[in-house]
């Protein structure tokens, strides 16, 4: 199955919270989707919260399940809170840094920026949305891209400065990766030990 282009709405329903951001119809609708979905009732299993807290998590950062999987290997291996390490490693992809930085409006359209070559890191062009940044690295935009209107909007409503891991520096239309962010740096509402949970079964 690839990636899911359906109403996200819908998606943020079945949450029940906004994960794509703020959403006008969420707020009129804010119970699970469906024809029972304002009476439905009943216990979810433990296996059924750790599921809907991996599923936020890829919705939310736009991952499939193999790239999920990768991260999550990832997380275990390396030092440190495997759940805290993999909202670490999320964060640190290309498409979410440029979501963050405020480059674009939302995940979805980082990722199409970058995908469409009009992101560069350290001055070279890079058309990866999963590319993992390292300490120091610096993302920008690509010279010829800078007046496009879908960044200078994004831009214009967007502060930068509400990440202490990344230094925005508007002159140049770039931003630096300063650091993994801490779990309390992350303004994602994700219950990360029930995915760790999850995977250790």
């Amino acid at each position: 199955m690839g990636r899911f282009i359906g109403p996200k709405t819908k998606i943020a329903r079945k949450f029940g919270e906004a994960i794509f951001g703020p959403d006008k119809r969420f707020e009129h609708r804010n119970f699970p989707p469906g024809q029972h979905g304002q009476n439905r009732r009943g216990k979810v299993s433990e296996y059924g919260l750790q599921l809907k807290e991996k599923q936020k998590a890829k919705y939310t950062y736009g991952l499939l399940e193999k790239q999920f999987r990768i991260a999550y290997a990832d997380a275990k291996r390396s030092k440190g809170v495997t759940g805290e390490v993999l909202l670490g490693i999320l964060e640190s992809r290309l498409d979410n840094v440029v979501y963050r930085l405020g480059i674009a409006p939302t995940r979805a359209a980082a990722r199409q920026l970058v995908g469409h070559k009009h992101i560069v890191v350290d001055g070279q062009v890079v058309n990866i949305p999963s590319y993992r940044l390292k300490a120091g690295q610096v993302v920008g935009v690509r010279e010829k891209s800078k007046s496009l209107e879908v960044i200078t909007d994004s831009l214009s409503s967007h502060s930068a400065s509400k990440y202490s891991w990344l230094q925005w520096d508007a002159n140049t239309m770039s931003g630096k990766y300063l650091n993994m962010p801490e779990r309390a740096d992350i303004p994602e509402n994700i219950k990360e030990q029930l995915i760790v949970d999850l995977y250790s079964k």
